[in-house]
């Protein structure tokens, strides 16, 4: 099932176009997706057959390899984050607030699921037509074994957001999430055990080529490998800011994407080759993940010489709310949490906020949604 990952999830937020990659000129080019909406999710089933869902429910089909993408009609205005496709018609979206749709007809028609949980859904993964997981916020993991009718909630033991969960066969799986979780499960998610990943990054997808071999990446450049099943996971250099999706093809094979159109591409076991600059030419603000967000959220940002910096939160009327950053800082890549307090330590309402940074020579805003 790993080659319905081949073409990975799109989770940067800025990179709202859809890009191809085609082995005849061996290069990314961008497609005309139709939309402005963030895109979060893409899967296909063949060279020519894919489904993307974003922003606003949307869902974009093509059915000749991207050249033409046609909206179809979701019946939701909420975000849709990840999609799995089993064959050309029996395909399963999931986004927030607990939304799981399911079409057996390519996509014509989608019928909501009953999920059971209000919470936002990360990722989806299904190892048959009928046979699916979902995982997603407050350590949500959800099973079916009849194609979606039922979602059964499985217990992973923890409250943290897992956000990627792959599946090595029908019963061997590992979950990733918040703070460098990692969950792994031998019995189809009856049980759900932690294992160390030696990171407090919050990794963000998980793919493994078979029981043993295994990939998780994250914020922070996190890029973590085990070849024995997650017993142990050995940090490989990525020398990037955001990784937010990974897929092998095989034990050493594999592809990551990430903030700001990074694409590295690994063909050894060992390390992994950077079609990126390690340190950063220009000076970056990156949008806040996740977002919305509920309770805490990372901010990143790269600066391409040392300089002092602030980093700075304000609500929608332009008020102070934190300093996260004030002083002089190396140039590279860093990196902060947010868990929507004040600079007295008060909790926040749900609402629009905004986060500046400001070197000498630079500034940015972005705007972040923080939702209770």
């Amino acid at each position: 099932m790993k080659h319905h990952k081949l073409f990975f999830t799109l989770m940067l937020s800025l990179f709202v176009s859809i890009v191809m990659y085609t082995k005849t000129n061996a290069q990314w080019t961008t497609q005309t997706s139709g939309t402005t909406n963030d895109l979060r999710g893409v899967s296909f089933i063949d060279a020519n057959t894919g489904t993307a869902v974003g922003q606003l429910g949307t869902i974009l089909r093509t059915t000749d390899g991207g050249t033409t993408w046609v909206p179809q009609t979701s019946g939701t205005a909420d975000w849709l984050k990840n999609v799995f496709f089993t064959d050309a018609n029996t395909g399963t979206v999931i986004g927030n607030s607990g939304i799981i749709l399911r079409t057996t007809d390519g996509g014509i028609t989608w019928t909501p699921q009953t999920s059971g949980t209000t919470n936002n859904l990360e990722r989806v993964f299904f190892t048959n037509t009928n046979t699916g997981t979902i995982v997603g916020q407050g350590g949500t993991i959800l099973r079916t074994t009849d194609g979606g009718t039922n979602w059964v909630a499985q217990t992973s033991g923890i409250t943290s957001s897992l956000f990627g969960v792959s599946f090595a066969d029908a019963n061997t799986a590992t979950a990733v999430g918040q703070d460098g979780v990692v969950l792994r499960t031998t019995d189809g998610g009856t049980t759900w055990g932690p294992q160390t990943s030696g990171t407090l990054e919050w990794l963000l997808s998980v793919s493994f080529t078979d029981t043993n071999t295994g990939e998780a990446v994250g914020t922070g450049g996190a890029n973590f490998r085990t070849t024995d099943g997650g017993t142990t996971w050995v940090q490989q250099t990525s020398g990037t800011a955001v990784l937010y999706d990974v897929s092998f093809t095989d034990a050493n094979t594999g592809t990551v994407v990430g903030e700001n159109g990074t694409i590295l591409r690994m063909s050894n076991p060992t390390g992994i080759e950077d079609n990126t600059i390690k340190i950063p030419a220009n000076f970056v603000l990156m949008q806040n993940y996740p977002n919305p967000f509920n309770p805490s959220t990372t901010i990143q940002y790269a600066i391409s010489s040392e300089q002092f910096v602030t980093l700075k939160i304000f609500n929608s009327v332009g008020q102070l709310i934190k300093t996260l950053v004030d002083g002089n800082m190396n140039e590279g890549y860093h990196q902060v949490t947010w868990d929507a307090t004040d600079n007295s330590g008060n909790k926040l309402s749900s609402g629009v906020y905004f986060y500046k940074l400001t070197t000498g020579t630079f500034n940015q805003v972005n705007k972040m949604l923080l939702m209770k």
